[in-house]
């Protein structure tokens, strides 16, 4: 991937404080700080994904509901989501390496704090405190890499979920491994939480300003963006905004309780169950493919297809009583769709339904809509499981919402996308 010579700076709007050239930087730091950068993302879905599979063990400690369990396992989107609009705001203004950095040490730290909670109240508030800082890095990350890529912005969003979904991937696994060496669930939150901050010292150094502070608005002077609303809040986003809550719900609520679901009602082991939380990251590898697709194929068809895919998938795992292998292929397959194809797509999709110097706001918008309401979807999914049973529930929460989202969509015009063929 590279990015399209600059040839245009009269378009830069007076009030960004965006260096207005970036020192240039040669093609092996790109791919060191892209690496780097993508590293980051890698250990804020450990960071995310190593509370799952631990949850029964954290319920046995604390005695903790079904429902607070799973509004433990989802409410750090509720950080998230606090986070996203503030940081759309500021990374519209100031430096995006500095945001990035801020934010990794702020959930690096709230991961460690996590092991110290005595009950509910203080552990939500460490796991709300590492929301925020991981939806600060998602805004900048997306924000910078969406500035820079513009024209391969897909494919650097597949790249960038690739590695997310390789912490989703190998985080149960790991997790569960070091609670089984020390005989405690606390380990696996000391070590990702000073990765994090390994990472970020490593960041300070390796990913230089002209990776992250690039202005897409001079990538091509011929392009006019008289077709799209001068607005950042227009149909468009609107009603993409409303697909990334419905998604998020759905998406989140599956993710944060699919482990309890394997162990309480399929009599899975501990180990059975990190193995297929691990098969869903895998799947969510897919992302390059569907990043990829995503700047070559209507970007709205693609998702309307990928979130009935997450439908029909649903309906497999709650509903076929599926032994461990099949059930692998189930999960693999829904971190495919649900990680891989929807997540990069709609935040790719964001940023292209808004003008160039509007991104920070668009990646903004997409955390915050994707993530705000993903805070209590394990609380909701608890409680439909309390009231009608793991396959009812399934089937209302991760079968019937992306069929609202696919609705949503509809109402997305892709010929008002600032890279649509005129």
């Amino acid at each position: 991937m590279t990015h399209a010579a600059q040839v245009d700076t009269s378009t830069v709007p007076a009030a960004e404080t965006r260096e207005s050239s970036p020192a240039p930087i040669s093609r092996l730091m790109i791919g060191v700080g892209f690496l780097l950068v993508v590293l980051s993302y890698m250990v804020n879905a450990m960071d995310r994904q190593v509370f799952p599979p631990l949850l029964p063990n954290i319920r046995a400690e604390f005695g903790f509901s079904l429902e607070q369990g799973g509004l433990l396992a989802t409410n750090f989107t509720l950080g998230m989501a606090l986070a996203g609009l503030p940081a759309g705001y500021l990374l519209d203004r100031f430096r995006r390496k500095t945001v990035l950095l801020v934010s990794i040490v702020i959930y690096s730290l709230g991961t460690m704090a996590t092991p110290l909670a005595t009950g509910f109240a203080d552990m939500t508030l460490y796991r709300v405190v590492s929301g925020f800082g991981e939806g600060m890095q998602s805004a900048a990350i997306f924000a910078a890499l969406g500035a820079f890529f513009a024209h391969r912005r897909g494919l650097a969003f597949g790249i960038i979920g690739m590695g997310y979904s390789v912490g989703v991937f190998i985080a149960p696994l790991i997790g569960v491994r070091l609670m089984s060496l020390h005989g405690t669930w606390h380990a696996p939150f000391y070590l990702f939480g000073a990765a994090g901050l390994l990472i970020a010292a490593a960041c300070l150094f390796l990913v230089k300003s002209g990776l992250t502070e690039h202005s897409a608005e001079k990538i091509v002077s011929t392009r006019t963006y008289g077709h799209m609303p001068a607005s950042a809040y227009n149909r468009n986003t609107i009603a993409l905004a409303v697909h990334s809550v419905i998604s998020g719900v759905a998406i989140y609520g599956f993710l944060g309780l699919y482990p309890t679901y394997l162990i309480t009602s399929l009599h899975y082991s501990t180990e059975q169950a990190a193995l297929a939380m691990s098969l869903l990251g895998f799947g969510g590898m897919s992302a390059v493919l569907g990043g990829w697709l995503g700047d070559r194929v209507n970007q709205r068809n693609l998702l309307i297809g990928s979130m009935l895919a997450v439908s029909a998938i649903s309906v497999c795992i709650y509903e076929t009583q599926a032994g461990v292998g099949l059930q692998c292929v189930f999960a693999f397959l829904m971190g495919a769709f649900g990680l891989g194809f929807v997540y990069p797509n709609t935040n790719s999709a964001m940023q292209r339904s808004v003008r160039p110097g509007q991104i920070g706001r668009a990646s903004g918008l997409f955390v915050t809509s994707y993530y705000g309401t993903a805070a209590f979807s394990g609380l909701l999914f608890a409680a439909l499981v309390d009231s009608f049973g793991w396959s009812r529930a399934g089937l209302l929460q991760v079968t019937a919402l992306p069929l609202l989202g696919v609705l949503a969509l509809l109402f997305v015009r892709p010929g008002q996308f600032n890279n649509a063929v005129r």
